[in-house]
């Protein structure tokens, strides 16, 4: 009796644990994750000629029900490059996926790709993404393939990594006839990188995760103390650099990659006819680092062109400063600055063109104590064009005299409320033959359709005076020698 009712508890426990673990009831709970092999499947393949590839991953049920998968799909990104196979069906996308307890199932994706097709259809970096919808939840697989025959720099699996450039205080000159892509966050130190004349360099942005799970803006050129960076485009082969979407409708979209920032204390580092367009800020100068500009275009950032912070020291010549999210030059928190034949225009931004202060605070509402250093900014021959009533921004924090410096000399200008400020009421005083223009006067030729060069009637042309070893404009083309014209174009 004893037995019977020992077997009839031991029977009872099988059934409850046979009932609870039953493999053929389907997990209908909203916490259900799959797990996957990888999280990016990447082709690193780097194709010279028409060709394919294939990878695949593991799709795994890690509960001991059966998963349901609602949908899988290829999301189509970008432009039929990837084709899949989901569990032996070869179809971009499937419904009702059923994945046995602890089992998995295998998804294989092919890409193909001509890497002499143009970058408009076959781009550099070639991303998509498998999206797996399971009981109300969304979880993504990345593929990540490489269309064109290029120095991928460091090399082509860095999305949000970092790499050093460093040659024991040597130099060294990107002057392979492949195009370079930086990939990642690229520093430069204790070595010299030189670009030369007709130079194309690409830089892919995008949102990338910390290890801390932080997200951050993606493809940036860091020079470090030991570091230079020498940019040395020619009027006849100029020096580009921008990001990678070079698809349609990318062209002029800012904010593409996050730009180049100058470290604290770098010295020496030059661009000559360099173009910086699409990304967040063009180049940012840090505290006590210097650089010098000559014939360089900043265009489409989606904060600053220039942006120098904290006692930088900056010369620049026959540069263009246009088209960014917020003041196309912004000089902060202190620094030397002096700008020769150069143009600053704001026009479907509604900010300012050229903004400047010498302090910084030190909270989000600048409500607590402040920061100081002494700024000094010359203009000459320049031009400070927008949209918007006033395209001159000055803060001055201290009052003190010798802390906030300024002149301005043969330049076109635009301002009308910084004059009622008690700090710059005598604008003019430190403004020697300068125009003040209005929204009513036309200055250049068709600034929302972002040509910056000047309008035939415009009161910049022959309004300048000669400055000694400036002889061309930002495109070679020889200035009047008596009567040169403001800002970085020469009237043609």
């Amino acid at each position: 009796m004893k037995i019977d009712y020992l077997f009839g508890v031991v029977v009872l426990l099988i059934g409850l644990f046979m009932g609870s673990c039953n493999p053929n009831k389907v997990r209908e709970s909203n916490d259900t994750f799959l797990e996957f092999s990888v999280d990016t499947l990447s082709f690193d393949t780097v194709f010279t000629t028409l060709g394919s590839a294939t990878r695949s991953f593991k799709v795994y049920n890690p509960y001991d029900e059966i998963v349901n998968v609602s949908n899988i799909r290829l999301e189509n990104l970008t432009a039929n490059f990837f084709r899949l196979n989901i569990d032996g069906n070869a179809v971009n996308s499937d419904s009702d996926i059923e994945i046995l307890p602890n089992d998995s199932i295998y998804i294989f994706a092919e890409v193909t790709i001509d890497p002499d097709a143009p970058l408009s259809s076959s781009p550099f970096v070639i991303e998509d993404r498998i999206s797996f919808e399971t009981n109300g939840n969304t979880q993504d697989i990345l593929l990540l393939a490489w269309g064109q025959n290029a120095n991928y720099i460091p090399n082509s699996s860095n999305k949000g990594g970092q790499a050093l450039l460093s040659c024991d205080f040597g130099s060294v000159t990107w002057d392979d006839e492949k195009p370079y892509v930086i990939y990642g966050i690229l520093f430069i130190d204790s070595c010299e990188l030189v670009i030369p004349e007709g130079a194309d360099i690409y830089v892919h942005g995008g949102i990338a995760i910390s290890d801390e799970n932080i997200p951050f803006n993606d493809g940036i050129i860091v020079v470090l103390k030991d570091g230079k960076l020498t940019v040395d485009g020619t009027a006849l082969n100029p020096v580009t650099i921008q990001g990678d979407r070079l698809e349609p409708g990318f062209d002029n979209v800012p904010g593409q990659w996050g730009g180049i920032i100058l470290s604290n204390e770098t010295k020496g580092s030059t661009f000559r006819h360099t173009t910086i367009k699409n990304s967040i800020v063009g180049i940012r100068v840090d505290s006590l680092a210097e650089t010098e500009l000559y014939s360089c275009q900043f265009l489409n950032q989606s904060a600053n062109g220039l942006l120098g912070f904290h006692a930088g020291t900056v010369y620049a010549e026959n540069s263009l400063f246009a088209n960014s999210g917020s003041s196309a030059v912004s000089l902060q928190y202190g620094g030397q600055y002096a700008f020769n034949y150069c143009t600053m225009a704001s026009f479907n931004a509604g900010n300012s063109s050229l903004s400047a202060s010498n302090f910084r605070c030190t909270e989000p509402t600048c409500l607590g104590p402040k920061l100081y250093n002494p700024i000094s900014m010359n203009f000459n021959n320049c031009l400070v064009n927008g949209d918007q009533v006033d395209q001159i921004i000055f803060v001055d924090g201290t009052e003190e005299a010798g802390d906030f410096t300024y002149s301005f000399d043969h330049c076109v200008v635009q301002i009308e409320e910084l004059l009622e400020s008690q700090s710059f009421a005598n604008f003019f005083n430190f403004c020697t033959a300068c125009e003040n223009v209005g929204l009513e006067d036309t200055i250049l030729l068709d600034p929302f359709g972002g040509i910056y060069s000047l309008d035939t009637m415009s009161l910049a042309r022959d309004f300048g005076i000669p400055i000694n070893g400036i002889t061309d404009d930002i495109l070679g083309n020889m200035r009047d020698a008596v009567m040169p014209d403001v800002g970085c174009f020469e009237f043609n």
